[in-house]
């Protein structure tokens, strides 16, 4: 079984190179889509040899574009920064094989920091509990479930945990260690307890039956 790995990106020039490294010698068709970027990220992934699309803005938006290129009997949406645990695409297979529609990884921060460890642990507690996951835990799905979902909804957040849900409608979903060592960026630029605390508000109020759309206009972007 062939895995795409379709990779949404939007000004990440900073972060590409660790990205890029790590992906050499994947037996994996990769495709970078771009929202737009204006740091030279897309001169930086096509200058590593790798294939880059552009898509209007939105990761829903641009990993469906990416998902529409794609040839995998398998797609798996990578964050760009994420890195993939060793032997994943063999592990991704395994699962197919052994009747899974899709899945994700276990969750881990690239810090030191205890309260930040937490976080990852909580993350891949949730995950493994509710079958729920989030796009930094690199989320995978055959082709088949993929066109019968028809793709990511199209929404500015969320469209991780929509998919999600939506995918157990269409078979049994797994959760594959080892983790997926997703950056703290975001944790260490905005304060973790603050973080934590915002997305537990969006969520519940996401299920709650808030649109995605109004949260982002209250809340702002939740990335």
């Amino acid at each position: 079984m062939r895995v795409s790995i379709i990779i949404p990106i939007l000004d990440e020039v900073s972060i590409l190179p660790r990205l890029l490294d790590s992906l050499q010698g994947l037996a994996a068709e990769i495709i970078f889509i771009d929202g737009g970027s204006t740091d030279g990220s897309t001169t930086l992934v096509c200058n590593a040899g790798y294939r880059c699309f552009g898509a209007s803005v939105g990761r829903a938006i641009q990993m469906n574009a990416g998902a529409a290129i794609a040839g995998g009997d398998i797609l798996l949406f990578h964050h760009a920064d994420s890195l993939l645990p060793r032997g994943c695409l063999n592990s991704i297979r395994r699962a197919i094989e052994n009747g899974y529609v899709g899945g994700s990884f276990d969750l881990q921060l690239d810090t030191s920091r205890l309260l930040l460890r937490i976080v990852g642990f909580m993350i891949t507690l949730r995950s493994r509990l509710a079958g729920v996951s989030t796009g930094d835990q690199g989320m995978f799905v055959t082709r088949a479930a993929f066109d019968e979902l028809g793709g990511f909804t199209e929404q500015p957040i969320f469209e991780d945990v929509d998919m999600s849900l939506r995918l157990q409608r269409v078979g049994r979903v797994c959760q594959l260690y080892p983790p997926m060592l997703t950056s703290s960026r975001r944790w260490e630029i905005q304060g973790a307890y603050r973080t934590v605390l915002r997305m537990w508000i969006l969520r519940t109020l996401y299920y709650a039956g808030v649109s995605p759309k109004r949260l982002t206009q209250y809340y702002g972007n939740a990335r």
